[in-house]
This record gives C-alpha cells, sequence and structure tokens, in this order.
C-alpha cells in the first residue's frame, strides 16, 4: 500500500504528465508498472500517448523520493496529502469518469451532506446578495457549501456559509494550495479551514491556468449531492459544474435572473432545459428531503445528524452550453457526433493527425466531460 500511495503521489506531481493521463494511469496502476512493460504496450493498452507513458515509467524508480518530497513540502503549509488509495480519500470522488490520483488538503472535510453553489466571477450585487443568502442558509440547515474561492458568487457562497452558526465550507481551487490566488482571499481561506478545508489536486507551486478550473469543477460537482447555479453567463465556467453533476447523476439547480441580463442567460437556459428553479433555500431543502430549518434547530446537532436519500435522476439537458473546444479537440468532436463511436486509429485517418496528438486530444475531452472511453478501445460523446 506504501508503494502505491507513493506512485500515486509522485505521478500526480509530475510536471511533465498531463492532468488527464495522470488520471488514467492512476486508475489502472496494474495495467502499466509490472515488469516488461514499454512506452508501445502502455500507449497501446491504456491509450496514452506513448511520450507519455514513456515519461510515467520513469517516473517508477523515483516514486518514493518524490512522495516524501511531497508529503514535506505540504506539511509546511499545514496541509497533507490524501490519495485514492487511502481512507479518508473522499468516496464521492471515486463517481468520476476519471478521480485524482491525490489531493493536497488543508483542513478537514466535514462529515456533512454537501451543496455546490457556483456562478460567475464578475457578479451583479443580485448575484452576491443571492449566493451569500443561499450559503448561509443551507450552512445553518446542516449542509457543506462546496465551491471554487473564485471572485464573486464562488466567495460570497463561501463567506455566507461562515456567517451562519457552525457553518461549514469546502473551496476547490484550481492552483496549487501555496499559490495566493485569488490575492485578496487570504483572510477567507484562513477563516474556511478552522471548520472546513481547501483542497486541491494540483502540485504545490502550481499556478492557475485556463484549463485548470474546468478540470477543477468536476470535483466540486462530485463532492455535492447538488449543484445550485446563482449567475452564469451562457458561456460560463458555472455550466461545466452543471453539466458534470448531471453526468454524475445529481440534481442542478438555478436561480432566475432577467431575460436581458447577460449573466441570467446561463442560469436561465439550465431552467429551460430541465434543472429546478429555486428561489428560495427551501426549496433545495425540499428536493433533499430536509425540513426547512427554524432558528430553535440550527443551534442544534439535530440539523447535521439528518439523513439525505438519494437523489432522484436530474432532468437532461437539451443543450450544452459549452464552449466547444478548438484546434484539435474540436475536430475531434466533429467527427464524433452523439451516438457514434470511434477509434484512435479511426480519428487519426479523419484528422490527418499523429496518434500521440491524438490521444492526448481524447484524454483532455474525456477528463472536461465531453467523451468516454468505451472497451476497443473506442469513444463515443458522453449523453
Amino acid at each position: 500500500m506504501k508503494t502505491t500511495r507513493a506512485l500515486l503521489i509522485a505521478l500526480n506531481a509530475s510536471p511533465d504528465l498531463h492532468r488527464a493521463v495522470i488520471c488514467r494511469l492512476a486508475q489502472e496502476l496494474d495495467a502499466w508498472t509490472k515488469p516488461g512493460a514499454t512506452p508501445e504496450t502502455v500507449s497501446r493498452r491504456l491509450a496514452v500517448p506513448e511520450e507519455q507513458a514513456r515519461r510515467a515509467l520513469r517516473v517508477l524508480p523515483r516514486a518514493e523520493a518524490i512522495c516524501r518530497r511531497e508529503e514535506a513540502a505540504a506539511e509546511k503549509i499545514g496541509a497533507r496529502l490524501v490519495t485514492r488509495v487511502d481512507e479518508d480519500y473522499p468516496a464521492a470522488l471515486l463517481d468520476l469518469h476519471l478521480p485524482p490520483a491525490a489531493l493536497y488538503l488543508q483542513g478537514e472535510l466535514p462529515a456533512a451532506p454537501a451543496v455546490a453553489l457556483v456562478g460567475s466571477r464578475k457578479a451583479t450585487e443580485y448575484g452576491l446578495e443571492a449566493a451569500a443568502f443561499f450559503g448561509r442558509s443551507l450552512a445553518q440547515a446542516g449542509l457543506t457549501v462546496v465551491s471554487g474561492f473564485a471572485l464573486g458568487v464562488d466567495a460570497a457562497a463561501h463567506r455566507g456559509a461562515l456567517n451562519a452558526a457552525g457553518g461549514t465550507t469546502v473551496a476547490v481551487l484550481g492552483c496549487g494550495l501555496d499559490v495566493a490566488y485569488p490575492r485578496q482571499h487570504k483572510e477567507l481561506g484562513e477563516r474556511i479551514v478552522t471548520t472546513g478545508a481547501r483542497i486541491s489536486e494540483m502540485p504545490l507551486g502550481w499556478l492557475p491556468r485556463r484549463w485548470t478550473f474546468p478540470i477543477r469543477n468536476r470535483i466540486i460537482a462530485a463532492l455535492a449531492r447538488g449543484t445550485l447555479v446563482v449567475q452564469a453567463a451562457r458561456r460560463s465556467g458555472s455550466l461545466i459544474t452543471a453539466h458534470h453533476a448531471l453526468e454524475l447523476g445529481r440534481d442542478v439547480w438555478a436561480v432566475p435572473g432577467p431575460i436581458f441580463e447577460e449573466k441570467a442567460l446561463g442560469t436561465n437556459g439550465l431552467i429551460r432545459d430541465g434543472a429546478l428553479l429555486v428561489q428560495h433555500p427551501r426549496d433545495i431543502l425540499d428536493a433533499l428531503g430536509l425540513s426547512t430549518p427554524t432558528p430553535a434547530s440550527t443551534s442544534s446537532s439535530a440539523s447535521t445528524q439528518t439523513s439525505v436519500p438519494d437523489l432522484l435522476p436530474p432532468k437532461p439537458a437539451t443543450e450544452d452550453h459549452r464552449q466547444p473546444p478548438k484546434g484539435l479537440a474540436g475536430k475531434l468532436l466533429q467527427h464524433l457526433p452523439a451516438g457514434t463511436r470511434r477509434s484512435p486509429d479511426d480519428l487519426c485517418l479523419l484528422t490527418d493527425s499523429a496518434m500521440d496528438e491524438v490521444l492526448g486530444a481524447l484524454l483532455d475531452l474525456e477528463l472536461q466531460g465531453w467523451l468516454r472511453r468505451l472497451p476497443g478501445p473506442v469513444y463515443g460523446r458522453v449523453d
């Protein structure tokens, strides 16, 4: 177990391995760590680029040393590492198609059931007020509020939860835990870990990049029993979180907004496509089978002990509002319309691209929730 754990930490910390490759290799350690494995056989068996397989094999003899380095660095900032073979790894993350190999964790993940609350970074006063209201009210009901630690709606949701008596919240970062981003959230981060947690799958020192946030969003959706989108434009990253929630069979709720407001187009579109319109926290509590909290009950421990039943399957969305990928990834999606299945070889021919490039793009699309790998291997669109 110790060696497996060290390898997962070392893989997760490798800067020259793609995030999707790390997750795939972590899922199927036995398929590539046995003696005699070569980059060619690993690439063919696991559908990862051959050069990435070569780099992963180089990690094997250095895994223990890398693990000790990462654990020591995490300890310096008051954090620890949790891998997918550890007992305290969040079981909900294993529902993901490509779960994180390891997580850096500050604080403790609350045992209470969670609701994700996400929305626009450039929220209006209405959006900020709504996020704070829902965050505080849901926390008072004994739920943990999960969000992305970003400016705007995320920060308002975290602060709302912390302003509730005994409220807990979890922040999922798109960068290393030691990176001050956003800079103005230093105090907020310190408050969060006193009763909840800050987590990230990104290695320490990893700076925020455009692609890290969509990846981060799948963790937000998986940790929660449902996702509430407070305010989002038509191409908002919050809709990626909603998409992941739907794929996981979780509920999606949305706060309606003015029809002339750009930042309401995404949320109103979710409602049109089947998300539950919510106007008050009790709408969410009813959906979860919880009673509306009263002042007397919110201060007791009874609310945190209420069990939440399995959610009903959500209504499927009829339109995907996410920004379609560009470049090779976009071409691959064009050749994989709904209901079709194609092998990497077929896609190489159709896009006139090298196998390593196609496999890398397929993995990225899989991690972002666009595609799924099926036996063969062949790939198909996520329904």
